[in-house]
């Protein structure tokens, strides 16, 4: 069977010169564009012969390699839908995947197979196979003996490419249905609006299970032609050491308020850069601020989530500016509306962000319900997000919904609270989160990161923040952590927050 294969020829389409490096390593692994092609091809005609079919998801579990990240072409060059999966989640968060997804193969670390072998039985996944963090294992076994050349399986613009997981280790876990249409589309307007081309070269250091360095990093470098410096992970002097071979860095916050501790981050050892995109997590106007007054350069925040891709971006020309994610992405209309009503509401009041576009996923895998709640009648998707548009367009976040703190009957934004406390000198990061109170129903409460040599006590911080916010807004109780929990893209797990500060707390 052969015909268009909708993304794949897309990137086809895209390839530069088949000799032009697609990725590199820091230990000395190179592929050529064609040499993607044909190792991809090699992996497609194992999954191929394991029985796989149009439709059918192969899931991955397994550590950052560059064999699994060829996987994803040849899992779309094969009929396939991709499932990346976190490799921190344990055998029994596995289960709930596995036996929800139906995979027709897993493939996972070889120290994680005899575990999965038995789960994976009895569940009905037809195989299991084994890569680990150099790319070796069964898998890679298979494909070394395989052709270089495979006629892709034809799928649509419509047709399923992959399944993304919403939640894993609480509450009730999501797959995001993309389609090769919504990675297409959102991947060019980011080559637009980014200005990616083809001697660009991304620097990588993000996981692949997430759309972030998944899907946003890895497609847009496909669909302009540049090329990838791939790391294993991100440490700050690996990053600080291979900038000056790169032209374009992708991370979260985080990876920027480390690079910002380390006294090599400057403007020599940035010079070569072309620009720093951020995302996944809110970046502070404060790390705004001190990574350009360090290196010259503005940092690019952007906003997108796994049901959309992205979304906004502030632009490549004009002001980036701190506190907001942007315009909206070409072909992506945004509204904002009421909590209760739903109606729309005028620029610069907060609300409900909701969307449509390309990028708009087709709802959530086997949750018919759950997917009609999340759609208005009109198309527009219900993001969860609060926020508010400007007079000029631009797009601030003011937090989830289900964070929103209601103190005495009033509304306190937890990015309002947490960006006046990031002011204060002394503070490198916090997180605002409402606990039960008897009185007020929620105390907004901060829980706050102190940089080293700082040591004030809890009303030190409430006294400074009289000036900025009103006093149902202020904290009634701060408290200092040594690092705040976050998960494996960088956002604050406020969850785990309000379950550890809530029974400290005695309002």
């Amino acid at each position: 069977m052969s015909g268009p294969n909708y993304l794949i020829d897309q990137v086809r389409a895209a390839m530069p010169a088949p000799d032009k490096t697609f990725i590199e390593t820091p230990a000395g692994t190179r592929l050529s564009y064609g040499d993607l092609f044909k190792l991809s091809a090699r992996y497609a005609h194992v999954l191929f012969g394991l029985g796989l079919r149009s439709g059918d998801r192969v899931a991955l579990q397994v550590k950052k390699s560059v064999p699994a990240l060829v996987l994803y072409l040849a899992t779309l060059r094969a009929g396939g839908v991709f499932v990346p999966l976190n490799p921190a989640y344990t055998v029994a968060e596995m289960s709930n995947f596995l036996g929800d997804a139906e995979p027709h193969l897993l493939i996972c670390d070889p120290a994680m197979s005899p575990a999965l072998n038995d789960i994976a039985a009895s569940l009905g996944v037809g195989h299991v196979e084994t890569l680990d963090g150099e790319g070796r294992g069964s898998i890679s076994d298979r494909a070394a003996a395989g052709a270089s050349d495979f006629t892709n399986v034809p799928r649509s613009e419509d047709d399923l490419a992959a399944l993304l997981y919403t939640s894993g280790t609480t509450g009730l876990c999501k797959g995001v249905m993309l389609s090769h249409g919504n990675l297409t589309s959102n991947a060019r307007s980011l080559v637009e609006v980014w200005r990616f081309r083809g001697d660009d070269v991304l620097l990588h250091a993000l996981p692949i299970f997430h759309t972030h360095g998944l899907f946003v990093a890895t497609n847009v470098v496909l669909f302009s032609g540049a090329s990838l410096l791939y790391l294993p992970r991100f440490d700050v002097d690996t990053i600080i050491e291979h900038l000056p071979r790169a032209t374009v860095m992708m991370g979260v916050p985080t990876y920027y308020t480390r690079l910002l501790a380390s006294d090599a981050l400057t403007q020599d050892s940035t010079r070569h850069m072309r620009q720093f995109i951020s995302g996944s997590a809110p970046l502070s106007p404060e790390v705004h601020h001190e990574f350009k007054a360090r290196t010259g350069h503005a940092i690019v925040e952007r906003y997108g989530m796994s049901e959309t891709n992205m979304n906004t971006s502030n632009p490549y020309d004009g002001e980036r500016r701190p506190g907001t994610v942007g315009l909206p992405l070409p072909g992506v209309e945004i509204r904002i509306t009421d909590l209760e009503t739903g109606a729309p509401l005028e620029l610069g009041e907060v609300g409900m962000i909701e969307l449509k576009g390309p990028n708009v996923f087709a709802g959530y895998w086997r949750m018919a319900e759950q997917t009609e709640a999340a759609f208005r009648e009109d198309g527009y998707f219900v993001t969860g997000d609060m926020g508010r548009i400007g007079a000029d367009g631009y797009v601030s976040i003011v937090g989830r919904e289900k964070d929103l703190i209601i103190s005495g009957g009033l509304n306190v934004y937890p990015v309002e609270v947490e960006g006046e406390i990031e002011k204060i000198e002394g503070v490198s990061e916090c997180a605002v989160i409402g606990v039960p109170h008897s009185d007020f129903g929620e105390a907004v409460v901060a829980v706050i990161v102190l940089k080293q040599g700082f040591n004030p006590v809890p009303n030190d911080i409430i006294g400074m923040l009289a000036r900025s916010l009103a006093g149902f807004k202020r904290p009634k109780a701060v408290f200092f952590a040594e690092a705040l929990p976050r998960n494996a893209m960088g956002k604050v797990e406020k969850v785990r927050l309000r379950e550890t500060y809530e029974e400290a707390f005695s309002g």
